[in-house]
């Protein structure tokens, strides 16, 4: 896997990883203490190669190894913009976009700014459809206070918080090597990338997305209600829509196999450019 940062757009730095040739799909992260693009998409990414595509891994500013400047906003503008910049600097002038939660937003936003930048969507729980204050009542949010950002934030918490993430079924196979992945990001990751994130909602617009969409959702998901879904199935020219049952907010994880198999065919069932 080759890396590289760029210096994009309010003096920040983005870190991209990629790897496979083929057509671009790029995989937007969502949020949460330790979020990466490797460590959300670990059990994805070589079933894309595989099938023929460039994968492409940004970490978005506040996450991984991009910049974590403390005292700002972060928000739904910022990540954007701060990852088409960079995007472009890795020469990209249109993919596949692929995104879950945070990520579904960013790709969403991405889309509405840059319509010829997106050749497909896949969104996965995609947040940002919603007002703020609606996610801040969901049963996940509650359980993801914590003790991150503070002296005594460990392993055994990281391991929690990523529990939260999943249908209590598939709890017990999260690895440690995960845990361990997002706990050394998350030491390094200032409160404000959550504290201070601002996200609009951009339910309202999903009509104006003209790609072919494919939406994927847990039934059982407490961060981002699968009711989502129907605001795109409401006002979408070209979506599919599948849930799975007994599954949480990580269905790019709890069922990768499934996942893999279901997106890749999506991909390939379409024309370059949407």
């Amino acid at each position: 896997m080759h890396s590289k940062t760029y210096d994009v757009v309010g003096g920040y730095r983005i870190h991209v990883q990629e790897i496979g040739t083929g057509e671009p799909v790029v995989f937007l992260h969502g949020s949460g203490p330790g979020a990466s693009g490797a460590s959300n998409f670990r059990d994805n990414i070589n079933a894309f190669v595989d099938a023929g595509y460039r994968v492409i891994l940004p970490d978005m500013i506040g996450y991984g190894a991009s910049s974590m400047p403390e005292g700002i906003d972060y928000t739904l503008q910022l990540f954007t913009d701060t990852i088409h910049d960079a995007l472009t600097q890795h020469g990209l002038t249109h993919a596949h976009l692929v995104g879950n939660s945070l990520g579904g937003g960013v790709a969403i936003q991405l889309t509405l700014d840059h319509p010829a930048f997106a050749d497909s969507l896949v969104l996965m729980a995609p947040g940002c459809i919603e007002e703020q204050a609606e996610y801040f009542k969901m049963p996940g949010i509650a359980k993801m206070v914590s003790g991150f950002g503070g002296p005594d934030f460990n392993l055994d918490e990281q391991r929690r918080l990523v529990s939260n993430l999943v249908h209590p079924d598939f709890a017990s196979k999260i690895s440690d090597e995960l845990v361990a992945e997002r706990f050394a990001v998350a030491r390094t990751q200032p409160k404000d990338v959550l504290t201070r994130m601002r996200t609009p909602n951009l339910g309202p617009h999903l009509g104006a997305l003209t790609q072919r969409i494919f939406v994927l959702w847990g039934d059982n998901d407490e961060f981002c209600s699968v009711r989502g879904a129907r605001l795109f199935l409401d006002q979408c020219a070209d979506i599919r829509v599948m849930t799975f049952g007994r599954t949480g907010h990580w269905v790019q994880v709890e069922r990768a196999a499934q996942f893999n198999a279901h997106v890749c065919a999506f991909l390939a069932d379409g024309s370059h450019g949407g």
